[in-house]
């Protein structure tokens, strides 16, 4: 593609990391935040104290709360809103593009109800767009602070991927192509319930053997579901599978690791959400997980008592009877 004019849909801290990379890389990005008073704040602090705090952001980049304006002459557009208001943000800018825009993914979640990954949420909102989806084992203030990190850009168009994989491609930035584009979104996505389960390990005070286990069956959960809904085996043992899932799970700075820890030390759901400012994907995902496992016949146990954890109120410790105690059976 010819001079990328770039607009990011979202002022979280993913969104604006890359909307900082791409800056670096010379192209004009645009910030588009769905909150006009921090928008205005954003523009003359140049700070995201909120989801990226430290980390400055260049006076070239654009920060808008007016969509419609920030859509003008952008042909890559970049989706990073949490999965549960991308169907909203989507509705916003319908007709309003580009025809010959590309559409890319960075949002790692499933939505609730109907249970459809992003790249279906596009298609059902937009209509047959160009579509790629970005995702793999990068903790934002890693990225904005330059350590290397590795990537999966995935579309089903060759030259699609391949265009994503240039625009992002740096030396602290590497960028793998892939066409399983199933495969790298339910990766990033189902990750998120293996944290919080991990997150759970923490909180109970377990150790390094039980966060082993967890990893290893819920990668074993992820890739059966994934093989039932036409992905490829192989992808869940790469970046945007394993390298991802191993991440989230013991990162400090997981979301979803610290949900699933403060639940496993005996805080409420509810109260643990209240005093987040950012959204830990791996909740509603849970729900929609189950939904899937359900749909397809698929045994995911440790999703399931994950489940059970966030909408049923099941004790941790009984999820972890109830999981160790299973019917034995071979790996």
């Amino acid at each position: 593609m010819n001079n990328p004019r770039i607009l990011v849909l979202g002022d979280g801290g993913w969104g604006t990391t890359l909307a900082i990379l791409l800056c670096a890389k010379g192209y004009p990005v645009t910030l588009w935040s769905a909150f006009k008073d921090y928008a205005r704040q954003m523009a003359k602090s140049r700070l995201n104290p909120k989801f990226l705090p430290g980390i400055k952001i260049p006076r070239e980049i654009q920060i808008s709360s007016d969509i419609e304006a920030a859509l003008a002459g952008k042909n890559i557009i970049i989706l990073a809103v949490p999965s549960q208001y991308a169907r909203s943000v989507l509705n916003k800018i319908r007709g309003r593009f580009a025809r010959d825009a590309v559409f890319l993914s960075v949002t790692k979640g499933i939505e609730i109800g109907s249970s459809k990954r992003i790249s279906e949420i596009i298609h059902a909102t937009l209509g047959p767009v160009k579509f790629a989806v970005l995702s793999g084992p990068t903790i934002a203030q890693e990225v904005a602070l330059g350590i290397p990190t590795t990537i999966v850009a995935a579309a089903h168009d060759k030259k699609t991927r391949k265009t994503i994989q240039k625009i992002f491609n740096t030396e602290r930035f590497r960028v793998y192509t892939n066409p399983d584009v199933i495969g790298v979104e339910l990766g990033g996505s189902l990750k998120n319930v293996v944290a919080i389960a991990c997150g759970v390990s923490d909180g109970l005070g377990f150790g390094t053997n039980t966060k082993a286990a967890i990893l290893a069956r819920g990668l074993a959960e992820i890739s059966r579901l994934g093989k039932a809904m036409g992905a490829r085996l192989e992808t869940f043992s790469g970046i945007s599978g394993l390298g991802d899932l191993v991440t989230t799970c013991i990162s400090r700075q997981s979301r979803n690791r610290f949900v699933g820890e403060q639940i496993g030390k005996g805080k409420r759901l509810k109260q643990i959400c209240k005093n987040m400012q950012m959204v830990a994907e791996g909740i509603s995902t849970a729900k929609s997980a189950y939904a899937l496992s359900l749909k397809y016949k698929v045994d995911m146990p440790i999703t399931k008592e994950v489940y059970r954890l966030l909408y049923q109120n099941k004790s941790p410790r009984q999820v972890v009877k109830d999981l160790m105690t299973r019917k034995s059976k071979e790996e």
